[in-house]
């Protein structure tokens, strides 16, 4: 069977488990704390990251390469267009999420709220939490622009870049920080994104004393 080590609001790991899901591949869930420096999970990738997906004997550690390998070993669920143009935009936005979202948006709302909890580092700072939204805001605007030429964020059709765009803003939204209600062109995506079968596990998501935004499992939202 295969196995993902994962933290349930880490948006790779979040990523990996729609990928899985939108391929119709089983497996089972192992969640990890890797600030705690799990030694099963540094064996398996020396660079403590996640999410790391077991499968057929191999260990393959960070959200990029599971998802490549994904649509390599498993390409009857097709999740990457054909044309090597098509292809290079799924990958910028991909990118976009990993590094420039990551770095603008997780690092103040998700650090703040959650990771300072898990890791005992202290008090949220209200000014830091005040930045990621608008960051966030300005983050949503970019992808009205997208969304208002495309019914995807890559192209017309569903891909790897809706995965990962949906990963990452659906922990803002388990924050209660997304303002969807002022980017209704995201919102519509997202909604869309939200009642695909294989995102209903990312919904069922609780962390022990964080519950999520009271929309946040709601499909008609």
């Amino acid at each position: 069977m295969r196995r993902l080590h994962h933290w349930p609001l880490d948006p790779g790991s979040r990523a990996a488990r729609f990928a899985l899901a939108e391929k119709g591949l089983d497996f089972d869930l192992e969640e990890e704390r890797p600030w705690l420096r799990p030694e099963p999970l540094f064996r398996l990738n020396p660079a403590g990251g996640l999410p790391v997906l077991q499968d057929n004997g191999a260990a393959i550690a960070e959200m990029r390469p599971v998802l490549e390998y994904l649509e390599d070993a498993y390409p009857g669920q097709p999740l990457m267009p054909r044309g090597a143009v098509e292809r290079a935009e799924v990958r910028r936005l991909m990118g976009w999420f990993e590094l420039k979202y990551d770095g603008e948006v997780n690092a103040y709302l998700l650090h703040e709220k959650l990771e300072k909890r898990a890791q005992s580092l202290g008090a949220p700072d209200p000014q830091a939490i005040r930045d990621g939204r608008d960051h966030l805001r300005w983050h949503m605007d970019y992808l009205t622009g997208l969304l208002d030429e495309r019914d995807g964020l890559a192209g017309p059709r569903f891909t790897f870049a809706d995965i990962v765009g949906a990963a990452h803003l659906s922990c803002a939204d388990y924050l209660g920080d997304a303002p969807f209600e002022e980017f209704p062109a995201v919102k519509a995506w997202y909604t869309r994104i939200k009642c695909r079968p294989a995102f209903r596990g990312l919904l069922n998501d609780r962390l022990p004393g964080v519950p999520p935004a009271k929309h946040y499992d709601d499909l008609d939202f």
